[in-house]
């Protein structure tokens, strides 16, 4: 059994359901200050997950920031990553926990790579409930 495997098992066992799992990753994101917080249903759109979680930080070191926090904090309940990549570049760090990928972007790539765009069929969650400034 592989190390992937045995996350989503012991994940299974603690998980949230996908939305709640996503409106907790934007709570942790807000709380330490994210910028530009889109929550995407995209489970019609796609059978690799069922939401994005996107976001802004305002420097590398912020960016590394954000995706410890979000590891840590979902780690204290029990929920890991299945994998993360770019954290070594700090300027798009993506976090997969199977239901919900994470992205988390420097202004520049969020710019240039536009996923609120590419997937522009997807539905749009309002987290007006659940950030406090946008």
């Amino acid at each position: 059994m592989d190390n992937n495997q045995n996350i989503a098992e012991k994940n299974a066992n603690t998980a949230l359901e996908p939305l709640a799992l996503a409106e907790q990753i934007v709570k942790i994101l807000d709380a330490n200050k994210a910028g530009q917080i889109k929550l995407l249903r995209v489970n019609d759109q796609t059978v690799m997950t069922d939401y994005f979680v996107i976001c802004t930080g305002n420097s590398n070191t912020h960016i590394k920031s954000l995706s410890g926090e979000v590891e840590f904090k979902l780690g204290e309940m029990g929920v890991t990553p299945l994998g993360n990549d770019g954290y070594d570049s700090g300027i798009w760090i993506v976090m997969d926990y199977e239901s919900v990928m994470v992205h988390i972007f420097n202004r520049e790539q969020r710019d240039f790579f536009k996923l609120e765009k590419l997937w522009a069929d997807a539905e749009d969650v309002s987290i007006e409930n659940i950030v406090t400034e946008d």
